[in-house]
């Protein structure tokens, strides 16, 4: 046992001691800065009290002091500031040490360096006497107004008639912050305000008036210390945007954190109150613009080309600023919650980007934050302008973060995808757009991670498809047929759209894990759309055929897309002759379903004939320069040509000319097409089994001067100018609208007051009656 023990105590000693001594000499160090600081009150209050009844009796008697004392004119704060200095005559008398029980022995110290902000600085002004001017001495007592709670019971046990008399005179004295962390910050900020020894040589005169207006400036924001005034806030910015000075921005912090919580009944206390809106918002500007520029000029980040950061944490300046930091970090937490005007939304956003390094660790905070971002950026109703900075903070804590970082913040990015794309209208199609188009960037940043991540989520997709297939019940195919789910099946196409890209792999130099992931999606995709095969869910098919042509596209896989297409065709919805309808046009953008009332009417063919023909037309444009292209169309065409027969037939046909020209300009296109390959393919010298010469037929051949490359690009152009115009159209009414409310609401305002007109017309004429009657 003696020889373990002996073990475990040399291990201690060698790992865990030097820690601890640290720690205890922290606390110690702390709690004696909580000593000077009473000490120094409890001797203000004295002097005064002092030097008031002294004047009195002088006045009285009328008589001189007999002997000169040298510290006669001096009072305590005086002595102090001198750093101890003995007169001659005395110093040859008394060779006693000056020390005091509760502050331990003063050291004379040689000037320091100004603007030292060295780890070493807080033990040096604890054991130290600097030497500071009356200004600084005043600023001091105007940012220490409170005291820690231990100090305060310390001071009760030790000197209870002292404390009975500050309770008494001074009770703001007793006051103690819930942050008294916080004050480990004046140990860092102890050399800003100090000067040069030449400048504090003046004339005691100049010192007297200097004193008296200070203490006259103290006393009078001493009546009113709580409330925050515009002087106050533009002190501290001009403090901290010239001097960087870590007091200032501690009074700041300890201010933001009361405007974040202002008008909250959650019954706590804090050192600020604010009463006037434009000292609210000068606050709120200084805080988040400065505040971040203060901490990276004393804890700068270092970053190297990887965008990898590194931050000193182990330092002792990192230390004592964690408290502030992290209230600081809590205040612009809570006030992202609460604000709703979008500038400054936008500005708190802002200002967290800058202090993602310093919050690197701090695990728990980061993920709260992330998920308020997450919301602000998945929130349709947002400013756009608000939504984009939002994902800026979260693309650059990806950047800099760990990979279990990077997946927490994935996974939270993809939830509030789904959750911000539960609802889809025309209003906000463009809103979810955003969200699918930024989140797909943020997969690219480490493929490793988003392969992990995306596998899991598209699995998740495949088990809700596989269990809406196996189970009987009736609505169970609502967990695959809604808007979250399309959604997601096309988030993803974005992702390894992006990603994927010959293009992309080619600047990256090797090709992309998420490649992988391309099979799958296809799979469930094509799944999900057979799912429900009825006339019904025609534009929910549709949405996902443009979320497999966009991958297609991108990524040069072949997917079979005609037959899903062919299926649509040969329905009795297309088949069968309409019915005349008065309803308006199906918007396919903004509906995955079609309501009962649109079901085999003239409109609703026009529509789903419209679909089909433009995303025939596109799937083959892919393949307009390939060399098989006559191979892959040659089905397609043959399917076209009878259901031309069918749908045509003056009888049984569907007796719908529009559609039916629209298909018979496509069918000529795609036959045109297949001959001008056949015509480039009779002049090629190698055989089909040559890859190479396969792959590079016709390669740089610009798919526009196809003779189905010519088509589609028409038809695009025709395309964008009519969702030009309908946006146009949609933007006018919305306009309208607004316009009609404003009237009524005026009309209603002016109806109101012309009421209380009438009202207290009638009520002076029934007055005037009543007068006359007596």
């Amino acid at each position: 046992m003696a020889k373990s023990t002996a073990k475990r105590t040399r291990k201690f000693e060698k790992n865990h001691l030097k820690d601890t001594l640290e720690k205890r000499k922290a606390g110690a160090k702390i709690k004696q800065r909580n000593q000077v600081k009473a000490k120094r009150q409890a001797r203000n209050a004295k002097d005064a009290e002092f030097e008031g009844k002294g004047g009195k009796d002088e006045e009285k008697d009328g008589k001189k002091p007999a002997k000169e004392d040298p510290f006669g004119k001096m009072n305590v704060d005086d002595f102090f500031q001198g750093g101890f200095e003995i007169p001659e005559k005395l110093a040859k008398k008394s060779n006693k040490k000056a020390a005091t029980e509760k502050l331990g022995k003063r050291k004379r110290s040689e000037p320091e360096v100004e603007g030292d902000d060295d780890s070493d600085s807080s033990e040096a002004e604890l054991e130290e006497a600097p030497v500071m001017s009356d200004s600084d001495e005043g600023s001091e007592a105007e940012d220490d107004v409170g005291m820690s709670k231990s100090a305060m019971e310390a001071l009760a046990s030790k000197d209870p008639d002292f404390y009975k008399y500050l309770k008494e005179n001074d009770p703001e004295a007793l006051d103690f912050d819930d942050d008294d962390n916080l004050s480990e910050v004046d140990a860092l900020s102890g050399s800003e305000d100090e000067q040069p020894k030449k400048k504090q040589k003046k004339s005691k005169k100049k010192i007297v008036v200097e004193e008296v207006q200070e203490n006259d400036a103290s006393a009078s924001e001493a009546e009113d210390a709580s409330d925050l005034t515009k002087e106050m806030v533009e002190k501290w910015t001009k403090g901290m945007k010239d001097q960087y000075s870590l007091r200032a921005m501690r009074q700041v912090v300890l201010a933001f954190r009361a405007a974040a919580h202002v008008n909250e009944d959650d019954g706590k206390e804090y050192k600020y109150t604010i009463s006037n809106s434009e000292v609210y918002h000068e606050l709120l500007v200084t805080a988040l613009k400065y505040v971040p520029e203060v901490l990276n000029h004393h804890l700068p980040v270092k970053e190297t080309a990887a965008g990898k950061v590194r931050v000193s944490t182990d330092s002792k300046k990192f230390k004592t600023l964690t408290a502030l930091l992290k209230s600081y970090t809590s205040s612009i937490h809570h006030l992202l919650t609460v604000l709703s005007d979008a500038s400054t939304l936008k500005l708190a956003l802002s200002s967290v980007t800058p202090l993602l390094p310093y919050l690197l660790s701090f695990k728990k905070v980061l993920k709260n934050i992330v998920k308020t971002v997450v919301n602000i950026w998945s929130d349709v109703s947002s400013d756009e302008a608000t939504r984009i900075t939002a994902f800026l903070v979260l693309r650059r804590l990806t950047v800099i973060g760990d990979p279990g970082l990077r997946e927490a913040v994935l996974k939270t990015v993809y939830q509030g995808l789904i959750k911000g794309s539960r609802s889809t209208t025309v209003h906000t199609i463009q809103g979810i757009n955003l969200m699918k188009n930024s989140a797909a960037e943020l997969w690219g940043i480490d493929t490793g991670v988003g392969y992990a991540t995306g596998f899991t989520f598209i699995r998740q997709l495949a088990i809700h498809l596989r269990s809406s297939i196996t189970n009987n019940q009736q609505e169970s195919y609502k967990t695959v047929y809604n808007w979250q789910y399309v959604h997601s099946l096309d988030f993803w196409s974005c992702v390894l759209s992006e990603h994927c890209s010959p293009v992309k792999e080619a600047e990256n130099g090797k090709e992309s894990e998420l490649r992988s992931l391309i099979y799958p999606t296809v799979q469930v995709t094509l799944g999900a759309m057979r799912l429900i095969p009825t006339s019904t869910y025609f534009p929910l098919r549709f949405h996902l055929m443009r979320s497999l042509l966009r991958l297609s596209r991108a990524t040069g896989t072949y997917i079979p897309l005609a037959s899903a297409l062919l299926e649509v065709l040969n329905s009795a919805e297309m088949k069968k002759p309409p019915k005349a309808s008065t309803l308006k046009g199906l918007d396919f953008t903004s509906n995955y379903k079609a309501q009962k009332s649109y079901l085999r009417t003239r409109v609703y063919q026009d529509g789903v004939g419209e679909q089909v023909c433009e995303l025939l037309s596109e799937f083959f444009v892919l393949w307009s320069t390939n060399i098989a292209f006559p191979e892959l169309a040659l089905p397609v065409v043959v399917m076209l040509k009878r259901w031309l027969k069918d749908a045509s037939n003056k009888a049984t046909g569907n007796k719908n000319n529009k559609v039916n020209s629209a298909f018979v300009l496509l069918l000529q296109k795609v036959e045109a097409n297949a001959k001008f390959i056949e015509g480039k393919r009779a002049k090629v010298e190698f055989a089909p089994n040559n890859r190479a010469g396969v792959d590079n037929f016709l390669k740089g051949f610009e798919w526009e001067k196809t003779p189905l490359g010519a088509f589609v690009s028409g038809q695009r152009k025709q395309r964008e100018e009519k969702a030009r115009l309908l946006e146009e159209g949609r933007r006018e009414e919305d306009r309208k609208r607004k316009l009609d409310r404003e009237k009524e609401r005026n009309v209603g305002s002016d109806e109101e007051m012309e009421d209380a007109e009438e009202d207290s017309e009638e009520d002076s004429e029934a007055g005037f009656q009543s007068d006359e009657d007596e």
